[in-house]
């Protein structure tokens, strides 16, 4: 899709070709406009690939196709940077236990570890509810029965790009990813480090096309 630039964006192009690097104040100045005027100008022409732009440098012309700063910056986005604190049950906990937690932290996936600490299990919303639905005493039965387990869990590890992440939320249709790493002393149990959500994700390309501070 090729972006149609206004009168003051292709103006705005052609300081940055002759006298970038450059500031957006400097840039402002010779427009004779406030840099809050010229801010939505630099995020669309930043973002769509015509300028780069580096910090306390200023905007330089790009010249490259337009999507590709926004294909490049999401490849380089790593889970490591974004993870959250996973939301963690013991495996001998109840579903009862497992109610309580989903409500009072307000995420939609649960975590199971063993006695040892390793990733067990992982359970969700739809996971509990179906359980509540068949009216049994749900103080005495236990998480690992309704659990997703090994290896039938989809994980992520911290070194992955998010994009690869955000792909597999897609691809399986499941809300969050467990942040893992492998045991050195039992190569099949699993450490866990964290998790990447849907939120994470919506988080990450907020960021993204926020303005760079120059």
């Amino acid at each position: 899709m090729v972006i149609e630039l206004t009168k003051r964006q292709e103006r705005i192009l052609q300081i940055v070709k002759d006298e970038g690097p450059i500031t957006g104040e400097q840039i402002a100045e010779k427009l004779n406009l406030t840099r809050a005027t010229l801010r939505p100008d630099l995020s669309i022409l930043t973002m769509s690939g015509y300028l780069d732009a580096r910090p306390r440098v200023g905007y330089f012309y790009s010249g490259r196709p337009a999507g590709s700063v926004i294909s490049e910056s999401l490849h380089k986005l790593i889970v490591n940077d974004y993870k959250a604190v996973p939301i963690v049950l013991q495996e001998s906990a109840s579903v009862y236990d497992a109610v309580v937690t989903l409500f009072l932290e307000d995420v939609g996936t649960l975590f199971v570890v063993n006695q040892k600490g390793y990733l067990a299990g992982v359970v969700s919303r739809k996971d509990l509810l179906r359980a509540s639905l068949g009216n049994k005493a749900l103080e005495d039965m236990p998480v690992s029965i309704i659990m997703t387990r090994m290896p039938n869990i989809i994980t992520c590890t911290a070194e992955e790009s998010l994009f690869d992440a955000a792909k597999k939320l897609i691809t399986y249709q499941i809300d969050s990813l467990p942040v893992v790493k492998a045991s050195e002393a039992d190569g099949r149990q699993y450490e866990l480090l964290g998790r990447v959500t849907k939120t994470t994700i919506t988080k990450a390309f907020v960021e993204l096309a926020e303005e760079p501070h120059v």
